[in-house]
């Protein structure tokens, strides 16, 4: 009787052994299948994701296939549908069919809001004959990247700027050498130098005399609100519109609401490429 119960737990423990080598050797199996699984899905993404354009008329080909793109899948009517029914609200009968002015052949625009941070405490203390030299030295700066960039200046309050770029990335290459000249500026650093802070958002606009109009200007002027000083922020709009090769590097931060706007919304702070 204990020659064969000796056996049996001899028998047990050899099939706990090979049980447990087997189990060892699944394991082993199935993490290298998931390593392989892993590494085909980056290959296949890798082969998926279109080359960077390696010229700039391949770049300019690519977002006018884009723009061709999104025409063919909203069509021109819907992307004009959409303002008309904007307009409904505050524009009369006679002016509608002046006003459906779109920025781009899809309908969209990028908006760049900024002001200087703290502006009436700086007059204050600055007092108004070195506040306009302030003032000329921030326009200054400002129209010189703007028009780099081929912006055009929708209008200015003050020392606050509604901008209108037909390419998301070209704003937000604005901003940043705005952000980067400022400091620069021999009469900003003699008082003191000042620090603005940047708005940028893509959608559909209307445009009348000149100016625009709709929910997403409003947008653009909340996504300016939120920045801080020397800050530009995004919408996710304008996520959406950059490139993957962009030359500006995305942050994102927290989901916000926005006052007057409906839902939460995705805010990117926009900072240089990583040298």
């Amino acid at each position: 009787m204990v020659i064969v119960l000796g056996v049996v737990c001899v028998l047990l423990l050899g099939i706990i052994v090979l049980f447990a080598r087997g189990r060892a050797s699944l394991q082993a199996q199935l993490a290298d299948a998931q390593h392989h699984i892993t590494q085909l899905e980056s290959d296949l993404d890798a082969a998926l994701r279109p080359p960077p354009p390696s010229s700039s008329a391949e770049r300019t080909v690519r977002r006018v296939l884009r723009t061709a793109s999104r025409v063919r899948v909203h069509g021109i009517s819907g992307l004009i549908q959409g303002t008309i029914e904007d307009l409904q609200n505050w524009a009369s009968d006679d002016a509608r069919a002046d006003i459906l002015n779109m920025a781009a052949s899809d309908g969209t625009v990028t908006l760049f809001f900024s002001d200087i941070k703290d502006s009436t405490p700086l007059n204050d203390r600055l007092g108004d004959a070195a506040w306009v030299k302030v003032l000329a030295a921030h326009d200054r700066v400002l129209r010189a990247r703007i028009e780099q960039y081929r912006g055009q200046v929708v209008k200015t309050a003050g020392d606050g700027y509604m901008v209108t770029f037909r390419d998301a990335e070209a704003a937000c290459r604005a901003g940043l050498a705005i952000q980067r000249d400022l400091p620069r500026d021999a009469t900003l650093r003699r008082y003191g130098g000042i620090h603005i802070r940047i708005g940028i958002h893509t959608g559909q606009v209307v445009a009348l005399d000149g100016d625009y109009f709709g929910r997403n200007v409003a947008m653009a002027a909340r996504v300016a609100d939120l920045a801080q000083g020397d800050e530009i922020l995004a919408s996710d709009a304008v996520r959406e519109a950059l490139d993957d090769d962009a030359a500006v590097r995305l942050e994102e931060l927290e989901t916000v609401e926005l006052k007057g706007l409906t839902g939460e919304h995705v805010i990117w702070r926009i900072l240089p490429p990583a040298p």
